[in-house]
Formats: C-alpha cells, structure tokens, sequence
C-alpha cells in the first residue's frame, strides 16, 4: 500500500501543520509509515506553500511523491501549479472559495470543499486545513476517523483542540456531502 498526497496553498493557512498532522495519524496510529517533505515560498506567510506526504506500509519505502495520488489545493496558485501532476485516475479535493476559476478535466475524480467558508462559520478561519483533513479523510479513507481525531488533538494547543476537532467534523460532513456532488 502506498498513498502520495501534496496539500497546497499559501503561507498562513496551516498547510504544513496538515501534512505533520496526516502523517502523525498513519504513523502512530494505523501501524504505518510516513514521511513528510515541506516546501515554502521565501515570503513565508502570503508565499506558495506545499506539503507532501507519503503514506506506506513499507518502511524502505521512496520518501518522495512520484505519481501523486490526491491533491489538496486551497489557492488558485496552487491549483494552477500542481493539476497537471495528477494523472487520469488521481483525486483533486479543493476549497472553492479559494479559487478564480475552476478545474476542468473530466479524467480525474473532484471534490469541492469549501474549508475556508466552513472555518470563518465556526468562528476562526485558521482551521480551514482541519475542515480539509476531515473531508480528505471522510473521502478517501486515508486513515481512519479515530486516528486523525487523536493526531489532531496531539498537534494543536490545549486551548484551541475543542476549536479543531468541530472543524475536524465539518470536514466529515462536508466530505460526506461531497460524495453526492462528485464534479
């Protein structure tokens, strides 16, 4: 089993906390290997920001994504970036909020998400890449429920996990949702 995923966005809206907090949940929790790569734009908050993680059940496993299995994309940069690394096939969850204009390929499987509009509804639109980890996990199984419940609430401050864990759950429903409006 091998699972590469890229979250992508820009600096500020947790995209690398996201990936430390999936990989978190299949290594310590699902009994698999994970491994985490990061890459941010030199204007840090603002700037492109990128996230990979590779999700294995082989511990000499390549730590790098070479065919990319699911983008997450929260911007239009990101999106306009890295679309064309997903093969036909691959999966492409995506906060339209965030977005100019929309994905049109008929050859890969996509989910609107609208994380930032859910976020700003539960008060803090700094949760908007937990509401993302839910609907990933919700969508794809990635890992389970339970353990990207535990990873979540390891990952953040005491005083914000209550905060995390709705957005964790709106993601679920949001993925839930999304099921029914495959694009």
């Amino acid at each position: 089993m091998r699972k590469e995923l890229r979250f992508a966005g820009f600096g500020g809206q947790g995209i690398q906390l996201a990936g430390i907090i999936l990989g978190r949940a299949a290594a310590l929790y699902e009994d698999l290997y994970a491994f985490q790569t990061q890459s941010i734009g030199p204007e840090a908050r603002g700037g492109k920001s990128r996230c990979e993680v590779v999700i294995s059940d082989n511990p000499r496993d390549y730590p790098k994504v070479r065919n990319l299995d699911i983008l997450i994309a929260m911007s239009q940069e990101a999106l306009d970036s890295y679309i064309s690394d997903l093969d036909s096939g691959k999966i492409l969850i995506y906060d339209p909020d965030m977005m100019t204009k929309h994905p049109e390929r008929d050859d890969i499987t996509i989910y609107k998400i609208p994380a930032t509009k859910a976020a700003y509804e539960l008060g803090n639109r700094i949760v908007a890449n937990v509401v993302m980890l839910g609907a990933l996990v919700e969508l794809t199984g990635v890992v389970s429920k339970d353990s990207i419940k535990k990873a979540v609430a390891e990952s953040v401050k005491e005083k914000f996990i209550e905060l995390n864990l709705k957005a964790l759950e709106k993601g679920f429903e949001l993925g839930k949702k999304a099921k029914g409006e495959v694009c």
